[in-house]
């Protein structure tokens, strides 16, 4: 964590400004010390990761615990399982995680926020895509996850000339540490259906992209048309996450652009959108043509349209 970074960060429960407290650093880089808030709330920083989550106010499911455990124990052989997902799909892993990438639609000054990233096989490419004018911020659950993928982010960025700022946390994606609008895009790949609370977690993406800003997010769900198919039940039968259903209920109300795609054998949704100010504009005063007359305000509103005067007036 680097120092002109930390004033970046907010309680994520409160939303307070937090002060940082310095225990050990080396030059711009913080490898201990803490984050606080006002109120008292204090957040570690432990081998330069801020660890902003209060576990004993979360609401974890036991799915999501159950992850957790498995990601914190499997880290070094995780991306093993992974890579063979892509070989059974008969897809090649780089290129499909390039092409989902390019659907964020980066500039290289571009500042990125990551939730869940992993063992950061996808901010990889991200990171690709910026310059050292450019910011990646990467959130994870599982501290070991984080770790791994560290090392997987500076071989990669050896090769590359002008590398952008990383930025870790360990946290909670509903309860994201940031001010609002403060990133210019936001990416989630392959976790989302085990998160407790999805629509909260889809709603802060959206507030801490800025108003135009992209984001990006996709896991398992069978495509409707393979369920109740051999293809659908031969899948469904290793592995129980393909029964989910993509959470287009879950999106919030301020998006516009909204794009659904399936890949990967049909067997992963991709969702898209743009952040907006809020709700489409609509003339909730325009008259209406016809002998009903009204608008979508006294219609929704019940005032009595489509009679006389007389009539209206001794209703």
């Amino acid at each position: 964590m680097r120092h002109e970074h930390a004033d970046r960060y907010r309680c994520p429960y409160s939303g307070e400004p937090l002060e940082l407290m310095v225990e050990e650093s080396t030059g711009s880089e913080i490898l201990t010390g803490s984050l606080r808030s006002a109120s008292g709330m204090r957040f570690p920083i432990v081998d330069g990761i801020p660890r902003l989550i209060d576990l004993n106010r979360e609401t974890l499911n036991d799915g999501e615990k159950k992850e957790q455990i498995y990601y914190q124990t499997t880290s070094n052989t995780y991306d093993s399982a992974i890579h063979w997902l892509f070989e059974s799909f008969y897809e090649d892993e780089e290129s499909v995680r390039s092409q989902i990438v390019q659907r964020l639609e980066l500039s290289p000054h571009h500042r990125v926020l990551e939730i869940g990233c992993g063992t950061c096989c996808d901010s990889v490419h991200i990171a690709r895509q910026l310059s050292d004018h450019g910011e990646l911020v990467l959130q994870d659950l599982s501290p070991n996850m984080l770790a791994v993928g560290r090392k997987k982010i500076l071989a990669s960025q050896t090769a590359q000339r002008q590398p952008c700022a990383i930025e870790r946390f360990v946290g909670n994606a509903a309860y994201l540490p940031f001010p609002d609008h403060c990133f210019d895009a936001a990416f989630h790949f392959g976790g989302l259906n085990l998160f407790t609370e999805k629509k909260r977690t889809l709603a802060e993406l959206a507030r801490v992209v800025r108003i135009g800003g992209k984001v990006v997010v996709g896991d398992e769900s069978l495509a409707p048309w393979h369920r109740d198919t051999l293809y659908g039940n031969i899948l469904t039968n290793a592995n129980r996450l393909y029964h989910h259903v993509c959470p287009l209920d879950c999106l919030p109300e301020c998006i516009r652009d909204v794009c659904v795609r399936w890949l990967l054998g049909n067997a992963f949704y991709l969702i898209e959108f743009r952040v907006a100010a809020g709700a489409p504009r609509v003339d909730l005063d325009l008259p209406i043509p016809g002998k009903r007359g009204g608008t979508l305000r006294t219609r929704y509103y019940g005032t009595l349209e489509g009679v006389d005067p007389d009539t209206k007036a001794m209703a």
